[in-house]
């Protein structure tokens, strides 16, 4: 199968607005035909060219497709890489061992490849997150978020720069403050991060520590992305069983049950 139509098989609302554009121009000669669900990169056959004033606004809105979550992990990974000024090989690395452990090693190797071209771009980051926070459902796009975290940390420290970077893509994506603040603690050691990570204060009851669990459990739960595909499920469950072990921190901390 070509590159192209690998790529083409696996999108959505993708093919339209500033993403697609990034992905034609990554792709450049390897497009050969992509045309799915009515929407094409291609004007008038000629290889390699996009209607760069195609919008998400023109298209009916659609499910995310687990493509369209690659693809928008891709640019935003590329993004937060990026903002210290240099890639480093650890956080290359990252990228590449988490799409493998997602796709296996055929898919992950095209994927790669495309995140390759896709960081040799100058990339709108307000225009691609507008983009996703209007096709994508919000526990795909706390998926997002969490993926991004590790990119980060992936060389063993989060710079201020990378934390921007991030804190900015999550405005853009339309996530709240409180959870950005709880997918971040998963990351960092700190003596209250249990709390952060369930979006609670020290100063609660035993009875609102409980009541917060269930409430991150249900927004956290790995079957809120099952229609991304198996791949996304298995990732998702990484960030669910930092819920439950942070309930479980504070039961053992507090000795309730």
């Amino acid at each position: 199968m070509s590159f192209a139509k690998w790529i083409g098989g696996a999108l959505g609302w993708s093919f339209g607005g500033p993403i697609g554009a990034i992905i034609g121009l990554a792709l450049g000669s390897f497009v050969d035909n992509i045309a799915d669900k009515g929407a094409t990169l291609l004007n008038d056959g000629e290889t390699g060219k996009q209607d760069p004033y195609r919008t998400t606004q023109t298209r009916q809105q659609t499910q995310t497709q687990s493509g369209d979550f690659e693809v928008s992990l891709l640019i935003l990974a590329s993004v937060v890489i990026k903002a210290d000024g240099k890639q480093d090989q650890r956080e290359l690395d990252f990228v590449r061992q988490q799409f493998v452990n997602m796709y296996g090693k055929d898919r992950a190797n095209k994927s790669f490849e495309l995140f390759k071209r896709i960081s040799k771009q100058e990339i709108s980051t307000r225009q691609v997150c507008l983009q996703i926070k209007q096709m994508m459902d919000h526990a795909s796009r706390l998926q997002l978020l969490h993926f991004l975290f590790g990119i980060a940390k992936a060389d063993g420290i989060v710079t201020e720069d990378e934390l921007n970077q991030i804190y900015m893509i999550t405005g853009y994506l339309g996530i709240s403050n409180r959870d950005y603040q709880s997918i971040k603690a998963m990351f960092y050691n700190s003596s209250d991060n249990a709390y952060k990570i369930l979006e609670i204060d020290k100063s609660v009851t035993d009875t609102e520590v409980k009541k917060a669990y269930r409430s991150m459990a249900k927004k956290y739960h790995p079957d809120r992305v099952g229609h991304l595909g198996k791949e996304h499920q298995e990732g998702a469950e990484a960030k669910f069983r930092q819920v439950q072990e942070a309930y479980e921190h504070i039961q053992k901390e507090r000795g309730f049950k």
